[in-house]
């Protein structure tokens, strides 16, 4: 598409915005400040770089052997790259623990530190990337069914000192950054069928937060992420929705969304506006549920954009962390990467230019139809001139494009895996 037609179609849409009081420019520099923390772990399918690591486990699962995934510390670091010169904008890194750079060494989770990770904190700095972390206790032989609300003291202790160990490391990353990393702590605990020991779990899940907690950092954020289930651990989760919402609102500590972990005919949009009345800060986890936390390639469906859309009607875009979190070997992954980032941003940009403030007027007025007229129209507006326009300013493919650029690297580099 030339350069001239997308301009063309942008100033015609920027009209169209103006006319119902919506500045798309100052939408475009918000689109611009809007910083999505890609996951490491789509380009390998979660396997990580551990001499020692096994099958997935921890109640997750990776679908898919679609050939050219990620094998090694360097291919990983190039199909990010990839990706990363498909999507407009400017986008931060998110490293789970298990992707250290363990140069071929065996080295046990509550051994690692952040000279495992310095290479990714050079190489971050070299291309311009901000780093986000994990603690990881899944795949280990370890992680079992508890890992820290484990009744055994040893295996407790050992997830403690992983944990900690984590939070060190994230904190070194945001000093040499110069911007705090957020770490999510997220742990699979659970029971595959019934139990009597729910409160017992719990008590120790919150003991050993407690102690990973105590030490203050300066340079990183905690979050804690709950979840319905997990696969192989389906009667009970210990750190449940309720638990971590209580515990990060006692605690100061930041709740992740994750759009997976929540049951079928619940809304994590609704749950925006929800916690914001009680936490500083949010985290998101955006993925696609279908069923159950598969873990999707995210699209522009209705969930997302809803999740994004209560972010803005709440004026909370500068108190929430935007993550992503899905991770499907079935198809090409940088195509997976590129799809799930943009279409996000879409949602992103469609929320931003919804005239919210005159449906807000009308709202609050009792015109009711005129509210459910604006919503709908604000849906067929072109909202895709506006994006077409960002991906030119950005000197990133627009439209489709994207697609002969990844085939062609598909033929190049993952092929040859």
């Amino acid at each position: 598409m030339k350069d001239s037609t997308i301009n063309q179609a942008y100033n015609l849409a920027k009209e169209r915005y103006a006319a119902i009081g919506i500045d798309t420019e100052k939408v475009l520099s918000q689109l611009q400040n809007f910083h999505l923390s890609m996951h490491c772990w789509q380009a390998d399918d979660v396997k990580g770089f551990e001499v020692h690591a096994g099958d997935l486990s921890g109640g997750i699962q990776s679908t898919g052997n679609y050939p050219g995934a990620a094998r090694n510390i360097d291919e990983l670091r190039k199909d990010i790259l990839k990706a990363k010169s498909l999507i407009p904008g400017s986008h931060r890194l998110n490293l789970h623990e298990i992707y250290g750079d363990f140069k071929g060494k065996v080295v046990d989770r509550d051994e690692v530190t952040v000279e495992h990770f310095q290479s990714w904190i050079d190489w971050a700095k070299e291309n311009k990337t901000l780093l986000d972390f994990n603690s990881s206790s899944f795949s280990h032989p370890k992680s079992g069914n508890l890992s820290l609300s484990n009744p055994d003291k040893g295996i407790r202790d050992f997830w403690i000192e992983h944990t900690k160990r984590c939070r060190d490391i994230a904190d070194a990353i945001g000093k040499a950054q110069g911007d705090p990393c957020i770490m999510n702590l997220w742990v699979h605990d659970g029971c595959k069928d019934v139990s009597v020991n729910h409160y017992l779990y719990r008590n120790l899940l919150k003991d050993s937060l407690d102690r990973i907690f105590a030490e203050s950092k300066s340079d990183m954020k905690d979050c804690i992420e709950g979840k319905v289930f997990g696969i192989g651990l389906e009667s009970f989760t210990v750190g449940s929705h309720d638990f971590y919402t209580a515990y990060a609102v006692k605690n100061a500590k930041i709740p992740t969304i994750d759009t997976g972990h929540y049951h079928p005919t619940e809304s994590p949009g609704d749950k925006v506006s929800a916690l914001l009345c009680y936490v500083s800060e949010l985290m998101l986890h955006v993925s696609r549920p279908i069923r159950w936390d598969s873990d999707h390639v995210t699209i522009m469906d209705d969930p997302t954009q809803e999740l994004f859309s209560e972010i803005v009607r709440a004026d909370a875009l500068d108190r929430v962390h935007y993550g992503l979190d899905f991770f499907d070997g079935s198809i090409n992954r940088i195509g997976a990467y590129v799809i799930g980032t943009r279409s996000a941003q879409k949602c992103m940009l469609r929320a931003l230019l919804e005239p919210r403030e005159l449906i807000s007027k009308y709202e609050l007025e009792d015109r009711h139809f005129e509210v459910l007229a604006l919503m709908e129209e604000a849906k067929v507006l072109p909202w895709n001139a506006v994006y077409d326009e960002f991906c030119l300013r950005n000197g990133v493919p627009v439209g489709s494009d994207f697609i002969a650029d990844i085939q062609s690297y598909e033929k190049e580099e993952l092929s040859k895996r």
